[in-house]
């Protein structure tokens, strides 16, 4: 009995070294190198989303111990596409126990975003980078190598593996880069073909033909009758001034020239001035011609309606011409000039394409939204456009021969930009590069590469993962 009972106690001592060996070695399957520091990462909810997630990291040194006190700067990142730039979603870290660090990161919107954790204390630096998107289950380390590395951040990648992970390359050119910029807008007016009918003395509404909003007028045909008792004397002064210079065979004409330069001020026409005079008596309710073709747009009077001199009674707008107002952000501010073409489409109407030019960019920023106005001039003698309607512009910028990398050759890790530039002999190795403009299939180095050098174009997650992109990543 005292044999049997001495055996099952071995036996759960022994379970119990097993179960806290396989503790011991799912830790350590677990942490990664970082530099001096070995580390673990998790995220809740284990299936990242958009908007709160939380982050907790393990930090020990090389000997397994917690590491404590350390100075943790926790990042997840969005790569720039396109014309968008990168977008930052930080974690501001707490230690909650010895070695254990909690924060919380926020994506703006769904997508790749790779969590990159620097780690510092007095013993050294480290950093380490996980694969992370919203709507994929967990974390993959995205710095941790494998076999296969000559040197730090190098890797050899024979043909067949080549081959079997899809690895293609491209050469680093010089070309011209065209960058398209897309800006939402709106139609509006051509302020410089606005017309607003003030009269310049007081006075009734007689007949009102431009009587609603929307009414076409056309220049020359009258939008209204008008009473006042000024312009019944100086019509009657004119007649009495002419009939006198008449009788007194010559004498009087600058007389005559002051009563009839009083009458054109006035807004009367050559033609109506002719027809007073071989009428020989004043006209009670004078007619005011339109002064352009045009629409109503605005209307301030009615039949019958009195006015003061200098009010404005009608607005009327030429709209055979109009503006695109397109908003841009700042960051998009140098590839706009003017002069530059334009496209404009509306988004529920794909067929019709308008062409403009950029004729003006304002020169104040709309401090809430970041943008600057840019103004398209448009024809608009077909009447299609109106404003107020909501349109989306294209700009397109020639930016002339820049030194260009394929887009897909391009890795973000954090702030840094980097290609694995192929050696020859199955070798390649990460660079560091500095970019500049892109468009959709090329991005502009600044830094870092040279024309005629060849770098990976697909397959090149794949090879950072097998190239211990902690090193290189530290390096670049």
């Amino acid at each position: 009995m005292m044999k049997h009972n001495i055996l099952n106690t071995l036996f759960l001592v022994m379970l119990m070294a097993v179960t806290i060996n396989q503790h011991a070695l799912a830790d350590d399957v677990d942490l990664f190198d970082a530099g001096p520091f070995k580390v673990r990462a998790e995220i809740n909810p284990e299936t990242p989303k958009v908007g709160r997630n939380r982050v907790t990291v393990w930090v020990k040194d090389s000997a397994g111990n917690p590491v404590g006190g350390a100075n943790l700067k926790v990042v997840a990142v969005m790569p720039a596409m396109g014309s968008m730039p990168a977008m930052y979603a930080p974690a501001e870290m707490t230690e909650t126990e010895t070695g254990r660090y909690q924060g919380e990161f926020e994506p703006a919107m769904g997508g790749e975003w790779p969590l990159t954790i620097d780690i510092e204390t007095d013993a050294g630096k480290g950093s380490i980078t996980f694969d992370l998107a919203t709507g994929r289950k967990g974390l993959r380390c995205a710095s941790c190598g494998g076999a296969g590395v000559d040197v730090p951040g190098t890797v050899r990648v024979d043909p067949a593996r080549r081959q079997l992970i899809g690895v293609t390359t491209g050469r680093v050119k010089r070309k011209t880069l065209r960058v398209t910029v897309r800006a939402a807008g709106s139609i509006s007016y051509d302020e410089t073909r606005l017309n607003d009918v003030a009269l310049k003395f007081s006075g009734w509404i007689g007949e009102l033909y431009a009587d609603s909003i929307g009414k076409p007028v056309s220049k020359g045909n009258p939008l209204f009758t008008v009473y006042s008792p000024d312009l019944l004397s100086a019509q009657e002064e004119y007649l009495e001034t002419r009939r006198r210079f008449s009788a007194e065979g010559g004498n009087g004409k600058q007389r005559l020239e002051a009563a009839r330069r009083r009458l054109r001020l006035w807004d009367l026409t050559d033609t109506q001035i002719t027809a007073l005079e071989q009428r020989g008596h004043a006209q009670e309710y004078v007619p005011i011609l339109a002064q352009a073709d045009g629409v109503i747009i605005d209307k301030a009077v009615v039949t019958g309606s009195a006015f003061m001199a200098g009010q404005r009674l009608l607005r009327v707008a030429d709209l055979s011409r109009v503006w695109a107002q397109a908003k841009v952000y700042d960051y998009e501010m140098p590839l706009i000039e003017t002069g530059m073409k334009a496209r404009v489409t509306l988004p529920e109407l794909q067929d019709r394409e308008f062409e403009g030019t950029v004729d003006y960019v304002y020169p104040t920023m709309q401090g809430d939204t970041r943008t600057v106005r840019v103004r398209v001039v448009l024809d608009n003698r077909d009447g299609f456009l109106r404003p107020d309607m909501y349109v989306q512009v294209q700009l397109k910028a020639n930016l002339g021969k820049r030194l260009v990398v394929p887009e897909s050759a391009v890795l973000y890790a954090g702030r840094s930009r980097v290609v694995f530039l192929d050696l020859g002999d199955g070798r390649l190795v990460p660079r560091k590069i500095k970019t500049g403009q892109r468009s959709r299939q090329w991005i502009e180095v600044l830094e870092g590469l040279e024309e005629d050098d060849s770098v990976v174009t697909s397959g090149n997650f794949l090879i950072a993962a097998e190239s211990k992109l902690k090193a290189g990543v530290e390096s670049w």
